[in-house]
């Protein structure tokens, strides 16, 4: 999600300062610029004196500058705060049952459901995210299918197996998993 609104966020801005810095640029080296271009000669400026103070005397003027910069700061400020989150969990918490608590780190835990995915049947590779909180860790499985496997009989082991050992081990109630199969690719089989 937050990668798709950096892309679509980038792209606006960049498109923008194309089309603002190129008509600038145009202006300045003496092209001819269409009559809805805001200034039009190389000592013209973008905002001249009288569209600066047109509104300054008005009631409305300075709340309104002052509620637009604010929205501005906030969305700034939201997609700072996204850009610094974490994708990956580090460390998952887990309740050791003496108020104390241990700490279990991210990686092993994909990694350990990841081996043991991986010795599904049908199975040729896997990739495991954790995601969530420390205390509520979610799953993001991507498998990679051999030809001759069965999705329904790999998510059933995935779930009765790699999913149900790592929620025992890591203590945990539940493990929401969200799972992608892809096959592989592979030449057709000749028939003889």
């Amino acid at each position: 999600m937050i990668g798709k609104a950096n892309r679509v966020l980038l792209a606006l801005a960049g498109l923008i300062l194309l089309i603002v810095g190129g008509g600038v640029l145009a202006t300045g080296l003496g092209a001819s610029v269409p009559s809805w271009w805001p200034f039009d000669g190389k000592s013209d400026v973008l905002l001249s004196r009288s569209d600066r103070y047109r509104w300054r005397g008005d009631g409305w003027w300075w709340p309104v500058v002052i509620a637009v910069l604010a929205v501005l700061l906030i969305i700034a400020l939201w997609w700072l705060l996204a850009q610094l989150r974490r994708a990956r969990l580090s460390e998952v918490l887990i309740d050791s049952g003496d108020g104390e608590g241990a700490v279990l780190r991210g990686k092993a835990l994909e990694d350990a459901l990841g081996d043991e995915t991986d010795r599904l049947d049908g199975v040729s590779e896997t990739k495991v995210r954790l995601s969530g909180r420390r205390t509520a860790p979610r799953a993001r499985i991507r498998l990679r299918m051999e030809p001759h496997g069965a999705p329904a009989e790999v998510l059933r082991g995935l779930s009765d197996d790699a999913l149900a050992h790592a929620r025992t081990s890591a203590g945990l109630d539940e493990l929401p998993a969200e799972v992608r199969l892809k096959a592989v690719k592979h030449r057709a089989e000749r028939v003889t």
